[in-house]
């Protein structure tokens, strides 16, 4: 047995020796390798690591200041819709206040622009994401003690699964059971309930005086409604004010002449 074993521990110091000899022999051909290039390479790789590290903080720099900007644009996915995300901005806030300059002054502000539409909420373009979303999110309007009269506006743009009437059923369910007082009202409606599918999101937004402002379209607010053109036109404008004229004094000339022609 024990000359079964001197011969496998010998092997196995060959073995020991074998691989710490290899593995010391690579190690050897990389030092010399290092004392011969060290000179050449250390100022190489110093410039490397320098401008490794000015990228990356440029890098950083950049995906910094982008995320702190306060209007970012993002793909929307769809043809003509530009979306356009807000840092530290209440969405319908904003709009109103820019429709509300408008429809008072009368000002066109924007060329291209057709309608701007505030959404301050997201969530997956199905049926039941959306009522579990909605749920909570309709809650500051509509949840007792608060209430108001309603409708829903939907729009889809590369989308097909989804059904406008379930949507709006679901939607408008929501909100009653919220509070049984909140009332539909298609005609001058408190608030509107914005649904926009864009793909696979559903965009969502709980906006004021969407009758008013024209649906929020920017062309259609600056523009006069009927009654205002009515009141315009009973105004007369400074061309069309009667004046009164005071009848010019006859001068003793003019008498005079008078007094000829009925003589004659």
């Amino acid at each position: 047995m024990s000359s079964d074993q001197e011969p496998l521990q010998r092997a196995g110091k060959k073995r020991e020796k074998a691989q710490y000899g290899g593995f010391a022999s690579k190690r050897q051909k990389v030092c010399k390798q290092l004392e011969f290039t060290d000179d050449h390479s250390s100022e190489s790789d110093e410039d490397d690591v320098e401008a490794a590290l000015k990228k990356e903080v440029d890098e950083i720099r950049t995906s910094t200041e982008k995320n702190l900007r306060r209007f970012q644009s993002v793909e929307s996915g769809a043809n003509n819709v530009v979306f356009i995300r807000t840092l530290s901005v209440e969405p319908e806030k904003l709009v109103h206040h820019i429709l509300k300059d408008m429809y008072t002054t009368k000002k066109k502000k924007a060329r291209v622009i057709l309608r701007m539409l505030p959404f301050s909420g997201t969530c997956k373009a199905f049926v039941e994401d959306m009522k579990k979303y909605a749920e909570t999110f309709f809650v500051p309007w509509f949840k007792t003690p608060n209430k108001g009269t309603f409708q829903i506006v939907y729009k889809a743009r590369n989308n097909s699964h989804m059904n406008r009437e379930e949507v709006i059923k679901e939607l408008a369910g929501i909100v009653g059971s919220l509070n049984p007082e909140n009332k539909v009202d298609l005609n001058n409606p408190e608030y509107t309930i914005v649904v926009e599918i864009i793909k696979t999101v559903c965009c969502l937004s709980v906006v004021e005086d969407y009758v008013l402002f024209r649906k929020y379209n920017l062309q259609e607010v600056v523009k006069c409604s009927k009654e205002e053109l009515q009141q315009k036109s009973a105004i007369p404008t400074k061309e069309e004010e009667i004046t009164e004229v005071k009848p010019k004094e006859e001068t003793k000339a003019d008498q005079h002449h008078k007094l000829s022609v009925d003589d004659a």
